[in-house]
């Protein structure tokens, strides 16, 4: 070996952030894999006030696969089990708590994104396929709770929470609308937006079109705030990889909208910092932001969940094998976090306690 070929601390310190980076053994997550040795590895403390939220003896546990893209988990309370979408097979599947079996439900589904359920526990859906929102009722019936804005069809409607007084808010960035691969190609007729449904007259009205592509959304657990991921980066180079948050007025409208929190990040031992989306958000009882996490230049160190204290500090993360496309709460407690990622449908106990009840 001549001198020309010994390695440089340059190139030395490379090889050492690449080994840091890359784990050393691929975790199986399939049938009959070996149980993860405690504490849970891969959910990670990034700062001591998520300490308390770390169960060292919850595993994440892969519930179902095989999915194509799965989205929209939602948990009845009545039932006892989660219903989540699966987009591009059109389908939604339901995942039992008595003994873990899971169903489909329905199929076709209108390609369905997201779900939540209403406070007399009837399942909502976001219709990317039929560009409407819709309500499953207790007969089997569906009632149409909007498709149209101004007497234009609305985009593709994408997520949906539920407010006490009864107003149903969702977003609508017209996703199902790009291609035929989540709904039905078509063009995109309004400006991409964010409504609410009146709970006394079914009025739709626009509460915000400032955000490019208004995704996945949330209350603060006081109702005060609504936080909105913005994952118009998918399609314009213009547009903030971020989660914004606006204050509600009167349970009707928003105003003060700013940036809470911006999905880049770095990692330990490396200067280069990475930016993905965030899609599917929760909030906590103690007002912290829980975020599907993926679509970044790299997805070791990122995909999965990130978890947001109320001041927008990033507090820990759990880690996922695929990209994250939402979360939601659910379990008789309220604390146990499901996740749809990619092909597959994951959980994991917290000692966070959901703070809506879906």
């Amino acid at each position: 070996m001549n001198e020309s070929t010994l390695p440089t601390r340059r190139s030395f310190l490379t090889c050492l952030g690449a080994l840091a980076s890359t784990p050393l053994f691929a975790r199986d997550y399939g049938p009959g894999a070996a149980p993860v040795r405690y504490p849970e590895p891969d959910v990670r403390v990034l700062d001591p006030r998520f300490e308390k939220y770390k169960i060292g003896n919850s595993p994440i546990q892969r519930l179902h696969t095989g999915m194509l893209w799965a989205e929209g988990p939602a948990w009845s309370g009545a039932g006892g089990y989660l219903v989540w979408s699966d987009i591009p097979n059109n389908a939604q599947h339901r995942w039992l708590a008595e003994d873990g079996h899971v169903s489909t439900i329905r199929k076709p589904a209108g390609n369905s994104n997201g779900n939540t359920f209403d406070r007399e526990g009837r399942q909502i859906s976001c219709e990317h396929g039929n560009r409407r929102l819709v309500r499953y009722e207790r007969d089997g019936s569906v009632t149409v709770l909007a498709d149209k804005f101004n007497g234009k069809p609305f985009n593709a409607p994408n997520d949906a929470v539920v407010h006490p007084d009864g107003g149903i808010w969702f977003t609508d960035p017209g996703y199902g609308s790009l291609g035929n691969y989540e709904g039905n190609k078509g063009n995109l007729m309004l400006k991409e937006a964010v409504y609410r449904i009146d709970p006394a007259d079914q009025k739709t009205t626009l509460v915000t079109d400032a955000i490019f592509k208004p995704n996945g959304l949330c209350f603060s657990p006081d109702y005060k705030k609504l936080y909105i991921a913005d994952t118009g980066a998918s399609h314009s180079k213009d547009a903030p990889k971020n989660i914004q948050v606006h204050d509600v007025v009167n349970a009707q409208k928003l105003t003060n909208g700013r940036q809470f929190v911006s999905m880049e990040m770095g990692f330990k031992n490396e200067l280069a910092k990475v930016a993905g989306l965030a899609d599917g958000i929760r909030c906590d009882t103690d007002g912290n932001v829980w975020s599907s996490a993926g679509w970044a230049e790299r997805g070791d160190g990122y995909d999965g969940v990130h978890i947001f204290a109320p001041d927008g500090q990033r507090i820990g993360q759990i880690m996922l094998p695929e990209i994250c496309s939402n979360v939601c709460f659910g379990g008789p407690r309220r604390n146990r976090l499901f996740m749809t990622a990619s092909q597959s449908l994951y959980s994991v106990y917290v000692e966070a306690i959901g703070a809506h009840f879906c």
